[in-house]
């Protein structure tokens, strides 16, 4: 198992730290030092994952707060309080998402739900964090992908799907390819302004958590898993095991800047943490560029002058 590197001293911010990846990351770096704030959409949840975290290391310092990435003036308000209560943060963990519900559904900002959740909240969050990523020392940003960017495209004339018939599946692969692409652009404009912001990303491989039936089973009246999560032939593994790349690259100094990282074994869906491959589509900086800019009228927020 992966040992996360001591963390004393750092502020960390997880979002969807109650269940999955985002709940083993939180508690590994919790034991590891850092002060974690469990961000989440529902508090009981929340709190029941933080009471868990100290009841396992007593000495664990971390504080639940409510954040609902589908809204973006939860988004705003989040970020200002953190402003208001911290004077830097050192990392943030876009970790959250839904993944693959049945039908088109929107956020309340009128956003495509998945598309929203995964991509716009988050690049809302990071936008108005990074005055105080830029405030700490060396800060860091580790955004959550998925290995189901490898088929997705950025469809920009029908980006919220109001045009296409709605696919759950490329819905999700264009809000985990626009995840990448933000998480490299970021870096790009890192190194060329010379913050000492370090962004990379991450990927879980096919980890067996409650985001397989969560999306799938919204608007339904019973448990639905999605398709993406329901191969049985193929190699899976629990979240101990995948939140690790998302560790690596938010805590371990070996993370490189641009870094992307995923399980190296069989298929890249299981296995200890590697760098991942990145395909044409991910490799694009102009498709990043553009999506930046088409992001920032989206949100109305925009990167520190």
């Amino acid at each position: 198992m992966y040992v996360v590197p001591d963390q004393s001293g750092r502020t960390v911010v997880v979002t969807g730290a109650n269940s999955g990846t985002g709940r083993e990351a939180a508690e590994r770096l919790a034991a590891a030092g850092a002060h974690v704030v469990l961000a989440v959409r529902n508090a009981e949840k929340g709190e029941k994952a933080l009471a868990e975290i100290v009841a396992a290391h007593p000495d664990a310092s971390a504080e639940v707060r409510l954040l609902d990435l589908a809204s973006l003036a939860s988004v705003r308000a989040f970020a200002e309080a953190l402003a208001r209560d911290l004077p830097h943060l050192d990392t943030l963990i876009n970790n959250a998402g839904v993944m693959a519900p049945p039908t088109r559904f929107e956020t309340e900002d009128g956003f495509e739900l998945q598309l929203g959740t995964n991509y716009l909240g988050p690049f809302a969050l990071t936008n108005l964090l990074l005055p105080l990523l830029l405030a700490a020392p060396e800060g860091r940003v580790t955004t959550m992908s998925s290995g189901m960017a490898n088929v997705g495209r950025i469809r920009f004339d029908d980006l919220q799907w109001t045009r296409r018939r709605y696919s759950p599946t490329r819905s999700y692969a264009q809000s985990k390819l626009a995840d990448l692409l933000l998480s490299r652009q970021l870096a790009r404009v890192s190194m060329q302004r010379g913050w000492t912001l370090r962004s990379n990303a991450a990927h879980p491989g096919f980890t067996q958590t409650n985001l397989q039936t969560a999306g799938a089973s919204l608007g339904r009246d019973s448990v639905h898993r999605s398709p993406i999560g329901n191969l049985p032939f193929v190699p899976s593994q629990q979240p101990e095991q995948g939140a690790e790349p998302m560790l690596f690259a938010a805590a371990d100094p070996r993370a490189v800047e641009d870094g992307y990282y995923g399980p190296s074994g069989r298929f890249g869906l299981v296995g200890p943490t590697g760098p991942a491959r990145l395909n044409r589509r991910m490799r694009d900086d102009d498709t990043a560029a553009r999506l930046w800019a088409v992001t920032e009228d989206l949100t109305g927020t925009s990167l520190p002058a």
